[in-house]
């Protein structure tokens, strides 16, 4: 499933089930780590008569069968929520997290499990709830329950690779009882990458204005943003500047090393014009990992650069 698609799909289904939302309040998952729809998976859940969310109905749904099948967790690994997009209109929310302060860890049940706003800190939390065929189901009295976490495993900045967990909610006195399992995609790499600055820049000798660059590599597609600046020692002043009050933005695939160039003038020092000769040039960038809640930074950049008439 694409990006573009796996988006509309979570947009359309926040709307319809608000209840499950404020959940995600309660629980925060933390600088969530984006996943793709499971290469393979299912959830199964029943429930007693009168129960109403399943209204006493056992249902059943396989990955690959559905629109969306996502299991996303927050980077300190405290909660998860699983995501099954069935058809238009039928959707469910699985929603638990470990007591505050602690992990999900596999081999562990966790037991007095409540919703928001009923679950305080030292609870875990357990909400299941959705929309089938059009028609919100939850449960909208204090709940409690409990779920087991089999198995799980955590990728960097807590994407999940493997989940296998049972759950028991308890609504007006009747119990609803799942089942989740779920293989994901290989967890993506980690963004890396790497900053250049070329050793020659140009000056234009009648306004003053440079040119420098460099370039920038990554292992997979980035948006730098970048600020540059530059100084210059004369022999009776100090010529600098900066690219402006707005960074420029470098974007990088992988594979080959991509050129960026910027211009500016002596805008710091304006009595005092750049030069042809030596001179330093400094720059500091950052990218944001498309696929973790982290942002690589460059750290500050200096080189001596020689600047040449253009």
């Amino acid at each position: 499933m694409s990006s573009g698609i796996r988006r509309r799909l979570l947009a359309r289904s926040a709307g319809v089930i608000a209840a499950v939302a404020l959940a995600i309040t309660a629980t925060p998952l933390v600088g969530t780590a984006q996943a793709d729809s499971a290469v393979s998976g299912s959830l199964s859940f029943s429930g007693e008569t009168g129960e109403p969310i399943s209204g006493g109905q056992s249902y059943e749904y396989t990955a690959g069968a559905v629109q969306l099948f996502d299991v996303e967790a927050g980077s300190n690994e405290q909660g998860l929520t699983v995501a099954v997009d069935a058809t238009e209109g039928t959707l469910w929310r699985l929603l638990i997290s470990a007591p505050e302060g602690q992990k999900l860890t596999a081999g562990t049940t966790y037991t007095g499990a409540k919703k928001w706003p009923y679950i305080q800190p030292g609870d875990p939390g357990l909400e299941f709830s959705g929309t089938d065929n059009g028609t919100e189901k939850w449960c909208n009295t204090s709940t409690s329950g409990s779920f087991t976490i089999e198995n799980i495993a955590f990728g960097p900045y807590g994407y999940v690779s493997e989940l296998d967990a049972t759950f028991e909610q308890y609504c007006n006195g009747t119990a609803l009882r799942g089942e989740v399992h779920a293989v994901m995609p290989a967890a993506p790499e980690e963004l890396a990458i790497g900053v250049n600055l070329d050793a020659t820049g140009t000056v234009d000798a009648q306004t003053g204005v440079i040119t420098v660059g460099g370039d920038v590599t990554c292992n997979k597609p980035a948006r730098f943003t970048f600020r540059a600046s530059a100084y210059q020692i004369q022999k009776h002043a100090t010529a600098s500047g900066v690219n402006g009050e707005d960074a420029f933005f470098v974007d990088c695939t992988p594979g080959a090393p991509v050129p960026w160039t910027v211009s500016f003038p002596s805008n710091l020092e304006p009595d005092a014009a750049f030069k042809p000769g030596p001179a330093v040039l400094r720059a500091r960038g950052e990218a944001p990992d498309r696929d973790y809640p982290v942002t690589q930074y460059t750290g500050d950049l200096s080189r001596e650069i020689t600047l040449v008439k253009s």
